[in-house]
């Protein structure tokens, strides 16, 4: 797939009016979670709700703490756990938020597109 990063706009759930500018995050698919630094998040307010989250990696296990918050790219916006980010830890956008945003990899132009329309259930008829 490549990778690419894009930037984005993060925002307390607490205090809507309290929200940062990240300007790059690789967008990375094989991660599950969104991870940015600890000292981003703490900027805007966010706390840790949950410590010692246990995380694999290629390298062995670490531990991180996460929270919540509200994740926009662009027009699109989702609320999600955020991984607090330490020392070399990279800025990851994951694929759970990206399904949050209604977002896709266009891995052929390295950009995010929209996923088009949501799936909803079927209607029923009650015989």
């Amino acid at each position: 797939m490549g990778t690419f990063s894009i930037g984005c706009l993060l925002q307390s759930q607490q205090d809507r009016t309290r929200s940062v500018s990240v300007a790059e995050v690789m967008v990375d698919t094989g991660s599950e979670l969104t991870w940015i630094s600890a000292e981003t998040l703490e900027s805007i307010g966010v706390v840790p709700e949950r410590r010692n989250q246990r995380f694999v990696m290629a390298n062995g296990q670490i531990s991180r703490s996460i929270s919540f918050a509200i994740i926009r790219v662009g027009e699109n916006l989702t609320t999600d756990e955020v991984v607090f980010a330490e020392g070399s830890d990279m800025q990851l956008l994951g694929a759970r938020p990206l399904e949050g945003l209604n977002l896709r990899v266009d891995s052929h132009s390295k950009k995010l597109v929209a996923a088009g329309p949501l799936v909803a259930a079927g209607n029923r008829r009650h015989l």
